[in-house]
């Protein structure tokens, strides 16, 4: 390959090198440079893949021993809400599906990690190992142990895509919580006020106060966020 190469391209995913390139590969998720490379890294298309919702609702309802009546009368919504949502044919939104989970009751931490055991103590925790409890396009990476009563606080890495929103139902909650936007535009409504945020604004509110988060900008937003008592 010549020397100043600019991308090396690899199917979906991209070797890139600032400057001064010779004969790049590409091998195990790695770029390979023989010599004179300069700032060489390795960026991926793909997103993270989400969980099959309605599976995961149903297989929890049945093992709680509930029927799809009892639930949605718990719930508060028609037994077609949720066997909808069970048969994938909607998509709910986090407040929605949390509100659906409140009937269970089990939290959406506990609802996202049924299958795997809680996190180690750490302190310290590879991307791999934050369980992502999103729903509907958004992503919630979860930092620490996976169980709600051994968590003092909740701390999430958040990723929307652009179009994405919480739900036109606001969420509403006990504690509170506060987070920075690290890229994107994020319009964060509390109450009655309403602002877009950009990378390094932040928020800090009263959960009770109803609340609801929409990527308003062209590409993905991602945020850092906590919360006290954890709600997930």
């Amino acid at each position: 390959m010549a020397a100043h190469a600019a991308y090396v391209t690899l199917g979906d995913d991209r070797c890139h090198v600032d400057r001064c390139a010779v004969n790049v590969t590409y091998m195990r998720n790695r770029c390979h440079v023989d010599r004179c490379a300069v700032n060489v890294t390795h960026t991926s298309n793909e997103k993270p893949e989400l969980m099959d919702i309605g599976l995961r609702l149903q297989g929890v309802r049945k093992g709680k021993g509930l029927s799809q009546r009892e639930l949605a009368k718990r719930v508060g919504v028609t037994n077609s809400t949720i066997s909808l949502i069970e048969q994938n044919k909607v998509s709910p939104s986090i407040s929605s599906l949390k509100k659906v989970l409140d009937g269970i009751p089990i939290t959406l931490a506990e609802f996202f990690t049924a299958d795997g055991g809680d996190a180690e103590d750490g302190p310290f925790f590879s991307a791999d190992q934050l369980p992502d409890l999103g729903n509907n396009g958004i992503h919630y990476f979860l930092v620490g142990r996976h169980d709600r009563r051994r968590r003092q606080m909740c701390i999430l890495r958040e990723l929307m895509p652009a179009g994405s929103d919480t739900g036109d139902e606001m969420l509403s909650h006990e504690g509170e919580e506060g987070g920075v936007i690290i890229s994107g535009e994020v319009e964060v409504t509390v109450g009655d006020e309403v602002r877009v945020l950009g990378p390094g604004d932040a928020y800090y509110f009263e959960s009770r106060l109803p609340h609801r988060f929409r990527n308003v900008g062209d590409g993905d937003a991602v945020l850092v966020s906590a919360s006290t008592p954890p709600t997930f």
